[in-house]
């Protein structure tokens, strides 16, 4: 199963790079790639390079990858309830970044953790380091793991789904704590997510993944207001804002591709209603098809749509 192929990106500092797709898209295994958080086996990167200020991170050495991992690189994950360790306190966890890369005193990574805490929203801080993971509500556990992310201002973050358990006021305290820390450090961060909104109103750019590829790329405000692949017409299509009271939902039809199997042609060419027969045979690579706005769809790089 080929879980990502042949995606590519550059994420300068200060920036934010959105990463949108369906589940089973790939978004978040190439996150885990970045980081060599991939079980192996079964997972193995055949090829590639990611380059991080000069250093390969798929070629370095665990030793290179954990003094980066959690310090200059910090993610957040998708589910808190199985990041956390369920046997150590709230405190502990969100302190051992400090006292791991920094080697700060257990008095002064207290007192940043009580901080971090504060920061993301969490009443009480100095009694919530003694709770337990379970002692937290779903959205509380997201809170910590924010925390214990932004704790050591990384240079990059990887933000996997980050308020997806969270309600829409915390939510927008998550994103703006996030763009501060961007504003003060110039930290790049890389959004996972399948809100299009949130995309929308944080993002500089944006990858549009299906069935581990990248089907178009483009700057935020070209791709909401110019999409050119299907796919990316047919996400937006789906968004419930986009029709009127009352009229019916508009779905994709069909389901994502088997990854399993290998793909031939374009991978969205059994639910695209605009697919060809020379679509589904011959693969199709990412090509410019107008100033800073790619697409891996032949009839666009054709003119045809």
């Amino acid at each position: 199963m080929r879980a990502v192929d042949g995606v590519s990106f550059v994420v300068e500092p200060g920036q934010t790079l959105g990463i949108v797709g369906e589940s089973g898209s790939g978004k978040s295994v190439m996150g885990y790639s970045l980081l060599g958080l991939i079980p192996s086996p079964p997972g193995e990167i055949n090829t590639g390079e990611a380059y991080f200020d000069g250093i390969d991170l798929l070629q370095c050495t665990e030793r290179e990858r954990r003094a980066i991992r959690g310090k200059r690189i910090g993610m957040i994950f998708q589910d808190p309830m199985t990041a956390l360790n369920p046997y150590m306190t709230v405190g502990a966890q969100v302190m051992e970044p400090l006292r791991i890369h920094e080697g700060c005193s257990r008095g002064e990574a207290r007192t940043r953790a009580i901080a971090a805490l504060e920061a993301v929203g969490i009443q009480d801080a100095d009694q919530g380091l003694e709770a337990y993971p379970h002692q937290f509500s779903g959205g509380m556990r997201q809170r910590v793991m924010i925390a214990m992310t932004l704790i050591t201002r990384p240079q990059l973050l990887i933000a996997d789904e980050p308020t997806t358990a969270l309600d829409v006021t915390v939510q927008a305290q998550i994103l703006a704590l996030i763009k501060q820390l961007q504003q003060d450090t110039g930290t790049a961060v890389i959004l996972i997510t399948h809100d299009l909104g949130i995309i929308a109103g944080t993002c500089d750019q944006v990858l549009v993944m299906y069935a581990g590829r990248t089907l178009e790329s483009a700057e935020t405000r070209e791709l909401f207001y110019r999409p050119k692949h299907p796919y990316t017409k047919a996400l937006m299509a789906s968004l419930p804002s986009a029709r009127s009271k009352g009229e019916e939902l508009y779905t994709i039809p069909g389901l994502p591709p088997d990854l399993a199997r290998e793909i031939e042609g374009c991978p969205f060419a059994p639910r695209c209603e605009h697919a060809l027969e020379a679509c589904r045979i011959a693969r199709c690579e990412l090509e410019e098809v107008a100033p800073s706005h790619q697409s891996a769809c032949i009839r666009v790089q054709a003119g045809e749509l």
